[in-house]
């Protein structure tokens, strides 16, 4: 199956259509079952008398297969998150309900990183408008120097030598490949980059304010997080100037 955003560690991924899947081989590792059971659970939901509609069961239990250690094509599911919690319903015992609530949040987290992930995407024509604009019969170098400025100052390295570190291959889009946290920083400096072209034509000039600007935005960051949300200040004023 084709995968947008690359499966994780949880086993979670997202597929060309855009959905937020899990390989049922994860659900069997993490609630401690065999693979061959946990096929059997989810094929007995898809039976004919089991209740569930059909159209329930194709949109959320995907057929996909797998290579062993053998190299042997098998069978597993990917499931998405109605279909995982329907799966799971019948799971008890307290760690099984530990695992349903870790998933659902792995779930959620994945869904906040596709949406980041679409809004870098949908905002970068504005980038390449901003430079068709600005320089006089754009080459394809003009481009690929201005987005590889932004990874530069965001990942401390250009998408080649991204690709190289992570055995990516060669033209590979890296953008499903990064975190949340990165892809944010990116979209801000897509859209930062838009006014630096017309306020800063040199490129050094424009290198130099975007990361100036970014290391501002880092150091605002890192202080908002250490900020405690005011109810948090007022009860450390009352605990200290007020006990009892």
């Amino acid at each position: 199956m084709k995968q947008i955003i690359p499966m994780n560690e949880y086993g979670i991924f997202v597929d060309n259509s855009e959905i937020t899947r899990l390989d049922s081989r994860f659900v069997a590792e993490t609630f401690g079952k065999q693979h061959k059971n946990v096929m059997r659970d989810i094929d007995n939901l898809l039976s004919p008398d089991s209740g569930l509609s059909p159209e329930f069961g194709a949109l959320n239990f995907e057929p996909t297969f797998y290579r062993d250690q053998s190299n042997r094509k098998q069978k597993s599911y990917a499931m998405t998150r109605d279909g995982f919690a329907f799966l799971v319903m019948g799971y008890t015992g307290r760690k099984a309900v530990q695992f349903k609530e870790a998933y659902i949040r792995r779930f959620n987290e994945m869904d906040s990183q596709l949406f980041t992930y679409r809004t870098t995407r949908q905002n970068y024509p504005l980038l390449t408008q901003a430079i068709q604009s600005q320089i006089d019969d754009p080459k394809a170098h003009h481009f690929i120097n201005e987005i590889n400025l932004i990874y530069k100052t965001v990942l401390g390295v250009d998408a080649k030598k991204f690709r190289e570190l992570h055995d990516l291959p060669k033209g590979a889009n890296i953008r499903p490949y990064l975190t949340e946290n990165q892809l944010k920083q990116i979209d801000d400096l897509q859209l930062v980059d838009i006014g630096f072209l017309a306020a800063f034509p040199n490129y050094y000039d424009r290198k130099q304010q975007l990361e100036l600007y970014h290391t501002r935005s880092l150091s605002r960051q890192t202080l908002d997080s250490r900020r405690l949300p005011c109810h948090d200040v007022n009860q450390q004023i009352n605990a200290q100037y007020f006990p009892g």
